[in-house]
């Protein structure tokens, strides 16, 4: 689902996700209801040293489900502000906050491998959500009795921001509990294997659950539980992808000096090329510029043209992505995987294209590093490229 920037701060773009918009009203249901209501105000009244009437805060159900909601936001969006704060302090920079479904996703820029760095990023939100929770514990002494529905408001954002601190600290991926996890097994091991740890913890958390829910007929939790599932196994999966590519660049999977197709090769040329050298995506090029890229993709749109007349130019790609022959490998895959394409040209220091990388070539190369080792070698591409 789409996000939309509703303002910025600290410079960092606030987005809210439209699955949020979505539950909102629900969950101001739910915490409006006379269950929701029931469950905390036995709760609420002690803490505030009175006693509350369920059946008459519900008369203000939806006031209170409204505001307790768009409070619980708050809450979050300063739990992901605490972790955006920590992050800067270190240096690392913050694409943009997002408020959805499940929470918020403070999107840093690059995730620190330094054990201690991360563990301060990650156990700040849940401090930060304390302190949110401290707060409004306080507030619920001095907010006068004769306000039941201020009272409950208060005390109830005070309680479950205290709740979902602890939620948090449980060590599953994503939450922030999984990330201090990592970076205290990553203090004596490689970053790599302190992930696939953490993230086996965090898929077992997940399938506990999934399984609490169904036997407790709890919707949410197994939701819940198939994310921190889903979110574990991806996080697990990139990490090995990272380990695998690390320390290699872009010039590590240009094997060849570049080759390209004319940019009035047919279609039909085009294919046999393919098929002659097992490759998907070619430079076009014409009077010895490289004006677009050809790939398998143009072959799927161009079914109902004429292979025999039409020109590759007539249906390449006039836009690639286009990254560094010296960038990080893994940055360039993760920029090709953002904009959904399957290669992108490569430049060299001079701005000239150098050849051309796809997804294959990066798998090609990681089957090659987990099997064989990186390459230790220069790229035969390194004579006169830069």
């Amino acid at each position: 689902m789409r996000s939309y920037t509703v303002g910025r701060i600290w410079g960092i773009p606030i987005r809210i996700n439209v699955s949020l918009v979505v539950f909102l009203p629900l969950l101001a249901y739910l915490i409006g209801s006379g269950e929701g209501i029931g469950l905390y105000a036995g709760i609420i009244g002690g803490l505030a040293g009175t006693e509350l009437d369920p059946v008459a805060l519900a008369d203000s159900r939806w006031t209170i489900g409204i505001a307790a909601s768009v409070g619980l936001f708050v809450g979050v969006l300063l739990h992901e502000l605490g972790h955006a704060w920590m992050a800067r302090r270190y240096g690392v920079g913050i694409e943009s906050i997002t408020l959805w479904i499940f929470g918020g996703v403070a999107a840093l820029e690059s995730v620190p491998k330094e054990w201690d760095r991360e563990f301060w990023i990650a156990i700040i939100g849940p401090i930060t959500s304390v302190g949110v929770g401290v707060v409004f514990l306080g507030l619920l002494q001095v907010v006068p009795t004769s306000q039941p529905v201020l009272l409950f408001v208060v005390g109830w954002l005070g309680v479950i921001n205290v709740v979902l601190a602890v939620f948090n600290c449980i060590p599953a991926f994503p939450m922030d509990g999984g990330r201090v996890l990592r970076a205290l097994l990553a203090r004596t091991r490689p970053y790599a294997t302190a992930t696939r740890i953490a993230a086996r913890v965090g898929i077992g958390f997940g399938l506990l659950f999934v399984v609490f829910g169904v036997l407790a007929f709890d919707l949410i939790l197994v939701v819940v539980g198939l994310f921190v599932y889903g979110a574990a196994k991806s996080e697990s999966r990139i990490t090995t992808i990272a380990d695998l590519l690390e320390g290699l660049t872009v010039r590590d999977l240009l094997s060849t000096e570049p080759e390209t197709i004319p940019a009035d090769a047919t279609l039909e040329a085009f294919a046999d090329r393919m098929f002659a050298t097992r490759r998907t995506s070619f430079p076009v090029e014409r009077d010895g510029e490289i004006v677009g890229v050809v790939s398998l993709d143009a072959l799927r749109r161009g079914r109902g043209l004429d292979r025999s007349t039409t020109t590759v130019t007539e249906v390449s790609s006039t836009s690639p992505v286009r990254v560094g022959i010296g960038d990080d490998a893994f940055e360039a895959l993760v920029a090709i995987n953002a904009a959904r394409a399957e290669y992108a040209l490569v430049e060299d220091a001079a701005g000239d294209v150098a050849g051309i990388v796809t997804v294959a070539d990066f798998a090609e190369t990681m089957q090659f590093a987990a099997t064989a080792g990186k390459p230790a070698r220069e790229s035969p591409l390194d004579d006169g490229i830069v």
